[in-house]
């Protein structure tokens, strides 16, 4: 389905029943990522997956991206469903950039938060002239269109993006689908805006942490191991941040979801209990690897 929010369509999926989950996915990439992760969740959670401005199937952004306005983004596609409640909201890559924000800034809404191998930046400052790295993305976006790339090569770059962030497998995601959103340039358009805002959002996500602090609520980092020890360092650092519960998923690379979509699972319905509102305890972080992590083969 498509829903209209600041009037540009956004292609939502919602199915499954109970507690709201959402998932919101990493840069360029789209809603059928999710996939592996949903017959886990659909039996116990009403799951909601949609596609960001310039992602998946949903239309053009009509301006740059802001940790808020993706926070103010999930709350309106849960308005738009009629899902007012709490949600467990899963943030995957820059996407756990927008999932903490949610929290922060609309905390009667959140029942738990669980950051899938997520984007860090302890340090980050907003960059000088946004407009003018607005403006080079569209003309990069621009001059590849105009060459042909993306339908010559979009599905070949998406596929070798996700075969290059897994532990072992390529891209399980179809090709039909994979060409109906990677041949466009519509989502090279997007991947591109939302690079070059990138420090700016992990930049406002600092300053929200100093004034807008998170709900009493479960928090869970997931950290892939397969980024090497530093990375893992790094993700545990950030559930020290948040007071949050950690877990080292082994074997697996950035893309969770598809590598352990048990883990991303059970990190949901473990963290929140089927909750259906904030108030819950936060966990401190854990020293090791979770029970759930496995030997890398």
């Amino acid at each position: 389905m498509f829903v209209r929010i600041a009037g540009v369509p956004h292609h939502v999926v919602a199915e499954g029943s109970g507690p709201v989950c959402v998932l919101t996915t990493g840069l360029a990439l789209s809603w059928f990522d999710w996939d592996p992760v949903v017959p886990l969740l659909a039996p116990h959670r009403t799951v909601v997956r949609f596609d960001r401005p310039g992602h998946g199937l949903s239309g053009p952004a009509a301006g740059p991206p802001s940790a808020a306005g993706e926070a103010h983004r999930i709350a309106a596609v849960l308005d738009a469903l009629g899902l007012g409640g709490p949600a467990t909201v899963v943030g995957h890559s820059i996407a756990g950039f927008h999932a903490e924000a949610y929290a922060r800034l609309h905390p009667g809404r959140t029942a738990a938060l669980v950051l899938a191998d997520s984007s860090i930046e302890e340090t980050a400052r907003t960059p000088a002239a946004p407009a003018l790295r607005t403006a080079a993305a569209r003309a990069v976006g621009g001059a590849l269109s105009a060459l042909g790339i993306p339908a010559a090569l979009g599905p070949l770059a998406r596929r070798a993006a996700v075969r290059l962030s897994r532990t072992g497998g390529g891209d399980p995601a179809p090709a039909e689908l994979v060409r109906r959103c990677y041949t466009t340039s519509r989502v090279w358009r997007g991947a591109l805006r939302e690079n070059a805002h990138y420090r700016a959002v992990a930049a406002e996500l600092l300053a929200l942490r100093e004034t807008a602090p998170l709900p009493d609520i479960p928090v869970t980092v997931l950290a892939g191991t397969d980024g090497g020890r530093r990375w893992t360092a790094r993700q545990r650092g950030l559930a020290m941040e948040l007071g949050a519960r950690f877990r080292e998923i082994t074997p697996a690379g950035h893309l969770l979801m598809l590598d352990r979509p048990d883990a991303v699972a059970r990190a949901v319905l473990d963290g929140d209990g089927g909750a259906t509102r904030p108030g819950r305890p936060r966990p401190c972080a854990q020293p090791g690897p979770a029970p759930d992590a496995q030997p890398r083969a």
